[in-house]
């Protein structure tokens, strides 16, 4: 996740939706479920971004997500003409997403594809995917929570 251009320590936080979806890694997917006692959600490991190519006025910080202890990111990548999430392990372009704030709220937005947002459904058990259609049936604004 280091790039030369990104800030030595990153950040760890939980992450949770409006309806109270945290996320877990399932095989190769992140995946949105329920929050209680017997979930461990993953906590996510965000670096910002320095490099200036990649800041733009009003859409917030660059930043690298990646999961706390699985040495996986997020990224995007376009299968079947669609932008779609993914994890992998090492980072670049594909891998920032925008953090920018709505109130006491967070939305990431890919910065390889402008426009797309890390989306969770409202139904529990489906993956952590990106969407463009924000105020729908999915959740695109989050809570982040200290995760240390």
């Amino acid at each position: 996740m280091e790039s030369p251009m990104s800030q030595e320590n990153p950040s760890y936080l939980h992450i949770r939706d409006s309806q109270q979806m945290v996320w877990i890694v399932k095989g190769n997917s992140l995946i949105a479920v329920p929050s209680s006692n017997n979930v461990k959600p993953v906590i996510l490991s965000l670096i910002a971004c320095r490099d200036i190519e990649f800041h733009k006025e009003g859409e917030g910080t660059p930043h690298y997500l990646g999961i706390k202890d699985k040495n996986l990111c997020l990224y995007c990548t376009e299968i079947q003409g669609y932008p779609t999430l993914q994890l992998k392990p090492k980072g670049e372009k594909c891998f920032l997403f925008y953090r920018n704030y709505e109130g006491s709220t967070v939305v990431f937005q890919s910065v390889s594809y402008p426009g797309w947002f890390i989306a969770t459904s409202s139904e529990a058990g489906q993956p952590v995917t990106l969407t463009k259609e924000r105020g729908t049936a999915k959740s695109t604004n989050y809570y982040l929570e200290d995760g240390r």
